[in-house]
């Protein structure tokens, strides 16, 4: 097909990253094979169309996903805007090429990159839009703050910066409405649970309560973005989602 030309993975990490130790989207390794079933049964698409609606991303416009994975979000943008030029960012190598191999299938056109947050591939002052959904809890404190201000870095003025990731706690943590017992068996069971059992993991994760209280805006803000703030929430079956927006002056 020949779209499939327009599909790439290039590695823009330097030597010394070689063995950069991340966390995966899926949480291990091993389970990536299950990552796209995955997050089809935990709803997350909802959220991807949701980033993308706030987001307004306009024909031509440039876009990086930061922490793509597998690329779900960067689909999405192309399914509302499919004029849109989208990079995706990731560490992890596996997640980039089940990516290559699902735009092949859609005959998209997607440009995907091996590196990390803190250094998003674009030149200075040259992209309209920089997302991410689901990924920054996966990057530490000094990662955080090299993300926001890279993100400052890579944004035209004017440009925006969406990102979606687990907040404050929702208030009912263990959802009545997913039981914890069940007898049933195989990889059907495991997903259908799988979800109170990261629900639960979130709403005590040290890694999450960083996002807790603002935390993404004041991320933004003291990178030195004017207006950050809390656009949107959702109560997911993961927990509690924030979506976070900032303009670059």
């Amino acid at each position: 097909m020949a779209a499939s030309t327009h599909v790439r993975i290039l590695d823009q990490r330097t030597p010394e990253e070689r063995d950069r130790p991340f966390l995966p989207g899926a949480g291990k390794t091993w389970l990536l094979p299950f990552y796209d079933a995955f997050t089809r049964v935990a709803g997350v698409r909802a959220l991807h169309e949701r980033a993308v609606e706030l987001a307004g991303i306009e024909p031509g416009q440039a876009v990086a996903d930061v922490g793509c994975g597998t690329a779900n979000l960067s689909f999405a943008v192309l399914a509302a805007q499919p004029g849109a030029r989208v990079t995706g960012l990731d560490p992890d190598k596996d997640a980039l090429r089940r990516a290559a191999r699902k735009a092949r299938r859609r005959g998209v056109a997607l440009t995907l990159v091996q590196g990390y947050a803190d250094r998003i591939p674009a030149e200075d002052a040259s992209l309209d839009h920089v997302v991410s959904s689901l990924a920054l809890h996966h990057v530490d404190d000094d990662g955080r703050i090299a993300f926001a201000r890279d993100a400052l870095r890579a944004l035209r003025p004017g440009g925006r910066v969406t990102v979606v990731d687990f907040g404050d706690p929702a208030s009912n943590v263990e959802d009545a409405g997913h039981p914890t017992h069940g007898h049933g068996h195989g990889l059907a069971h495991a997903l259908q649970h799988l979800p109170r059992l990261i629900r639960s993991r979130v709403a005590h994760s040290p890694v999450v309560a960083r996002n807790h209280g603002d935390g993404i805006v004041a991320l933004l803000a003291e990178a030195g973005f004017g207006d950050a703030r809390e656009v949107a929430h959702a109560d997911h079956r993961f927990g509690r989602v924030t979506f976070v927006q900032a303009t670059r002056p």
